[in-house]
């Protein structure tokens, strides 16, 4: 038995934002499960057997290996999304390894267990239809930005993302961690941050950075990650508070909420 399943669910956007018959449908089925820094939720090549919905501050990012042994971060999810092969029909191969970044638990269900629901919520099938695109959306633009913008936009655009997920100006990153996503190496990336940090953007502590300025550093990026957020409202009607962070999505509508109080 979960502790407090409604609490559970209301720290994943996506999980909160259905309605409460298809809250219901999935509560039996959802296990908690809590993760370290560095674990993987699965490896590339392997079979996709659970979709993880992070909860709160949990973040992990799904990660393409190259042959020179360099790891480079396509997307990052986390309590705004699910991981794993959420429009896929069942246990498929995973195409790319989902770590976890930022620690924290996730609320999983088995693949076909989630298929098998979808099939009788058209609700649930929209809103995971609809984050699919969100998500895709991320990993082409992710694609655009490696490939024309300086490390210095984008990094900061992966630190921007991040505060956008914890909701708090410290990150808790390493250079290590960080490296690695943006596929440079460490002393590369020192110098990246040293440049952010002379520019009064950031402040590098041993194990996190702070954010000085949300404006400023919205500034020094590029538009790769306004047009991902822009994306993610027009789809999935997200709300941001002043600051920038993801807060919640589309509030349900006055018939939702009938139904939701009938069921």
């Amino acid at each position: 038995m979960l502790p407090d399943i409604d609490t559970l669910l209301s720290g994943n956007l996506l999980l909160s934002a259905l309605r409460l018959p298809d809250q219901i449908l999935l509560k039996p089925h959802l296990d908690l499960k809590t993760y370290q820094r560095g674990e993987l939720l699965f490896e590339a090549g392997e079979d996709v057997s659970y979709i993880s919905f992070p909860l709160g501050q949990c973040v992990a990012a799904l990660v393409i290996g190259l042959k020179d042994g360099r790891a480079v971060e396509t997307a990052t999810v986390g309590r705004e999304g699910a991981i794993g092969g959420v429009v896929s029909q069942g246990s498929l191969p995973a195409f790319s390894r989902a770590v976890v970044q930022v620690p924290g638990s996730v609320l999983r269900i088995e693949a076909p267990v989630l298929q098998q629901i979808k099939q009788s919520s058209p609700g649930l099938r929209n809103l995971i239809t609809r984050y699919s695109d969100c998500l895709l959306a991320q990993v082409l633009q992710s694609v655009a930005c490696n490939a024309s913008h300086t490390i210095e936009a984008r990094c900061a655009r992966w630190l921007l993302s991040l505060q956008d997920r914890l909701g708090t100006d410290v990150l808790p990153v390493t250079h290590e961690v960080l490296s690695e996503l943006l596929g440079v190496q460490r002393s590369y990336l020192t110098r990246t941050l040293s440049t952010l940090q002379q520019q009064g953007l950031i402040q590098v502590r041993r194990g996190r950075i702070i954010i000085v300025s949300r404006l400023a550093m919205e500034e020094a990026t590029c538009e790769c990650h306004g047009a991902v957020k822009r994306h993610f409202e027009a789809v999935l009607g997200a709300l941001y508070n002043a600051g920038g962070t993801l807060v919640s999505l589309r509030p349900k509508s006055p018939a939702d909420n009938q139904m939701s109080q009938v069921g």
